[in-house]
């Protein structure tokens, strides 16, 4: 697998010696919302749970660890490839709070879209998203993503049910 460089990060393949800079990071409660966690199932990153994540992370051949300056900050991935009909869904996180809202996860995203759409050939690429998680709808938009559709009342945080966006983006409207 290769690593993949843009300006500010770098996306390089994981390695179960990812485990340390994961646990380091901890478990940031505003983060786990954005991820369907309600506030009262949140809980510290023990060593066991980083170490297995690095393990799970270091056999999946399309995932990349991104990094600013030489230091984890969070992750990104396809999964559920069909290379019949040249497609994919993507996940993204960046686990350091203090990042967010700086453009990295954005330019993560357009890395592994260029890498996606021209050395594997994908077609399309999807991503769902929760709909209140209204800064990462915007880093999706900003990287071509339109939303295709709402499943109603798909995730029940801290209480209450939410939508999901489905979201996607075609390789001929991200090399146009």
């Amino acid at each position: 697998m290769i690593s993949l460089k843009g300006a500010g990060v770098r996306l390089r393949p994981a390695s179960p010696d990812d485990a340390e800079a994961r646990f380091s990071l901890g478990t940031d409660a505003d983060i786990s919302r954005m991820f369907g966690v309600s506030q009262s199932d949140v809980k510290p990153i023990t060593r066991d749970a980083a170490e297995e994540w690095a393990q799970g992370q270091a056999q999946n051949p399309y995932a990349w660890m991104i990094e600013v300056e030489q230091r984890l900050i969070g992750e990104i991935k396809l999964h559920s490839l069909n290379f019949q009909d040249r497609r994919a869904s993507m996940a993204v996180a960046i686990y350091d709070p203090a990042l967010l809202g700086k453009g990295l996860g954005s330019e993560a995203i357009r890395l592994l879209l260029q890498h996606a759409f021209t050395e594997l050939k994908l077609h399309r690429i999807g991503i769902r998203v929760l709909a209140y998680n209204e800064r990462a709808i915007r880093a999706y938009q900003k990287c071509g993503f339109a939303v295709e559709g709402r499943e109603r009342e798909t995730a029940f945080v801290d209480g209450k049910w939410h939508d999901d966006l489905m979201m996607g983006l075609l390789s001929t409207e991200f090399l146009a």
